[in-house]
């Protein structure tokens, strides 16, 4: 209860404010069910209370109600990749650049024009097109394969995140089955095969996130049963597989996509096509490129953009939006792209990997050295937190990284989102926190386990709890009729 303790007077009024907005906020009892296993989850809500609200922030550090400054490891979700003071100048500067024509929709401001001539730059295609999200902008990719193409199926590989929308999104999380989907197994032999003999694959996606942890879906403490939650990096292992797949494509005139929404600018200027060497029919992009505003883009090749056809005037591919091109998303885009032009840009990018791979490795030692069970894995700047002991608690780590004062998002030690202006000093506090919390977790005995305890075992022991809860709900329920 110590940590209990803990949180009910570091966190009072950021509780108190959560729990007055809970009832009304669906995404908020969403994230507040699932930041454990579902067994623990109304024992955590009341012992261990979310605190959903902050107040400000400032260089890497986050103020919540109670006036605790936090080192922000959410990231926004990938928006925040130059720091959030970069983001607040950015839409200030792009609110006086645009204000004088305010939100008219409809007519471009004449800013749209830079941004097209930088992401055909970047992203080496042809034209580009303007949406309201990731999500919105996947969708639009994936509709113009199947328009041009005139073939069915997309395929997608398993574990990848590609919005919520229901034709990327089969299983759990969609009320419906997705029936013109193929999921397949990423750097196999055997996908390869199936593109090679299908013949109704329009598109195939690739999110190249998943090169951190191919095959598996996205980390979460929610589904943290045990400790085998694993993530490896092989930047040359990825960029041989996707040059395979590049030629598979080409050869089965398949259109490739490449989703860079969280990873865009992330990895290099250029995008994950600079830092693979590999080049997509389609790409898209969003979080950070809005300025820190919201948006989704897709740019393609010029017989892939078109939506209408010269000699079948009915028969077009339709996507339209009502705040596409919004002028102070537009003009906070263009501060995002041109700032990329400058020296202290470059300067930023220079050496980024081997910034972030040698802090990792240094955090990794710090906790080998204190003989701690966790270890952390990166892609870059984007990170998760394995495991080296089969306890089924290990997610109650997340909890002691909040109480040193780390913030993280709702998925817990899944996914850490560094910013590009962590100094080496800001990393050295994270990592000094980071080894307290994992100590402190230690201490308190979260870490033990049976001599004879595997990850299997967990699994075999949890699924069972899991189907006896569901024979005792069905029960309750025969008898209550």
């Amino acid at each position: 209860m110590r940590l209990s303790a803990l949180y009910e007077a570091r966190f009072a009024e950021t509780i108190k404010r959560t729990a007055e907005v809970a009832d009304g906020i669906s995404d908020l009892k969403f994230t507040d069910a699932y930041r454990v296993p579902f067994q623990y989850s109304r024992v955590v809500r009341r012992h261990l209370k979310s605190a959903a609200f902050v107040q400000s922030s400032a260089g890497v550090m986050l103020t919540d109600l109670d006036g605790n400054h936090f080192y922000d490891l959410t990231g926004s979700y990938g928006v925040n990749l130059l720091g959030n003071d970069f983001y607040k100048d950015t839409i200030a500067r792009a609110v006086g650049r645009v204000g004088e024509l305010g939100p008219v929709l409809g007519p471009y401001h004449p800013v749209i024009a830079d941004n097209v001539a930088r992401l055909k730059e970047i992203s080496g295609l042809d034209e580009v097109s303007f949406h309201m999200s990731g999500t919105e902008a996947v969708m639009q990719a994936v509709r113009l394969a199947r328009y041009h193409t005139q073939r069915s199926h997309l395929v997608r590989f398993c574990g990848a995140y590609h919005g919520w929308w229901g034709d990327v999104q089969p299983g759990i999380g969609n009320p419906v089955p997705a029936r013109e989907t193929y999921t397949l197994k990423e750097m196999s032999d055997d996908a390869l095969r199936v593109l090679r003999t299908r013949r109704d694959v329009a598109c195939v996606l690739i999110n190249p996130l998943q090169a951190l942890h191919p095959n598996a879906p996205p980390p979460t403490d929610a589904s943290l049963v045990d400790g085998a939650r694993s993530a490896h990096f092989d930047k040359k292992a990825y960029t041989d597989w996707l040059k395979c797949l590049r030629a598979v494509c080409t050869e089965q005139n398949i259109v490739l996509i490449f989703d860079e929404v969280f990873v865009g600018f992330r990895l290099a200027m250029g995008g994950a096509q600079e830092y693979f060497g590999t080049r997509a029919d389609l790409v898209t992009y969003g979080k950070t490129l809005g300025g820190g505003l919201p948006v989704g883009v897709l740019c393609g090749r010029k017989h892939l953009m078109k939506r209408f056809r010269d000699d079948r005037p009915a028969d077009i591919c339709f996507a339209r939006g009502t705040f596409n091109s919004h002028p102070y998303v537009m003009a906070a885009m263009n501060e995002f792209l041109r700032y990329l032009d400058t020296p202290r840009a470059r300067e930023t990018y220079r050496d980024l990997e081997q910034t972030w791979n040698v802090r990792a490795r240094q955090l990794n030692e710090r906790l080998r050295d204190e003989a701690l069970p966790v270890e952390v894995a990166n892609m870059s700047s984007i990170w998760t937190v394995g495991y080296l002991r089969p306890s089924r608690y290990n997610w109650m780590l997340q909890f002691y990284l909040r109480a040193e004062l780390l913030a993280l998002s709702w998925i817990g030690t899944g996914r850490l989102i560094f910013s590009l202006n962590y100094t080496d000093a800001d990393f050295q506090a994270v990592a000094d926190r980071f080894v307290a919390a994992a100590r402190a977790m230690e201490q308190d005995g979260w870490w033990w386990h049976p001599p004879a305890a595997t990850n299997t075992s967990i699994k075999r022991r949890v699924l069972k709890e899991m189907i006896a809860h569901r024979l005792s709900a069905n029960g309750n329920r025969a008898t209550a009729r």
